[in-house]
């Protein structure tokens, strides 16, 4: 089909194009939105963007006028070369590839980089897992994510869950607005979050892969207390056990989604010195 934007302030990209269900494609194609996360994204005319998903370049367009550097990737060889062209002799470089495979640390070494973008849903677990411990740590991320996704992330006790402890162990969370669906084509089922994720400035308080292997053996089995999981997962006896909860204050009846993140930081280091 042919695909033409004629929405004001967006380039008109004229193609054979159907979008892959394979990559998640749905592009945002309100201005206002858009707007919305360059402003979330605070930028300064020195800074460096990376642009997850460029798509067809509505954000990108507007990342170009914020920002020294955009740095933008598209994993969809289609639009490549319309993006080029777009954007030749810009201060916007394209690059294809798939960036949960792409080496960022030697785009990254030495200089400091925002990570922005409206990603795949499907990927948004395994792309912040990805950010938070092989990528050299950026100064800011603001994403377009699932709304029911950005809404677990944010938690806080008695809602607290394993992708809440994980994403803000390594950072802040904030929702800076949600996006209806109708601002989206193809229109997706879902509705949308931008969230905004301020990385934290010591990511390894502890021991980062033991404080996981807690958290993930705590929410291993929802309907149980968590002494009971965290004796089963991890093979320690209870009688241990209840001398941590109760050194620590917490209540031999309390499940994993009542702990804070400072919680299970305390349980993880008590554990490991144990």
């Amino acid at each position: 089909m042919n695909l033409v934007l004629q929405k004001p302030c967006f380039w008109k990209i004229k193609m054979k194009f159907k979008k892959k269900k394979s990559l998640g494609q749905n592009f945002l194609v309100n201005p206002r939105i858009l707007d919305k996360i360059v402003e979330a994204a605070d930028s300064e005319k020195n800074d460096i963007a990376l642009e997850i998903g460029a798509g067809i370049g509505n954000l990108t367009e507007k990342l170009a006028k914020k920002f020294g550097k955009v740095i933008a990737i598209e994993k969809d060889h289609r639009l490549i070369e319309p993006l080029q062209k777009k954007f030749q002799n810009t201060n916007v470089e394209i690059i294809e590839g798939d960036i949960l495979k792409l080496d960022i640390g030697k785009l990254f070494r030495n200089s400091h980089y925002k990570v922005i973008g409206n990603i795949p849903y499907y990927i948004t677990s395994r792309f912040l897992r990805t950010v938070f411990e092989k990528w050299p740590k950026p100064e800011l991320i603001v994403l377009t994510i699932q709304k029911e996704v950005a809404q677990r992330i944010v938690a806080k006790p008695p809602k607290m869950n394993l992708l809440a402890v994980s994403v803000q162990f390594f950072a802040e969370p904030e929702i800076i607005a949600y996006i209806s669906k109708e601002n989206f084509r193809p229109r997706p089922k879902v509705d949308s979050a931008i969230i905004k994720l301020v990385p934290k400035s010591k990511f390894y308080i502890l021991n980062s892969k033991f404080f996981f292997k807690v958290a993930r053996a705590g929410f291993s089995q929802k309907r149980k207390i968590l002494i009971s999981n965290l004796s089963t997962k991890l093979k320690l006896k209870k009688e241990g056990l209840t001398k941590v909860f109760e050194e620590l204050g917490l209540s031999l009846k309390i499940r994993a989604e009542n702990l804070n993140l400072d919680d299970w930081k305390n349980l993880a280091r008590t554990l490991k010195i144990k």
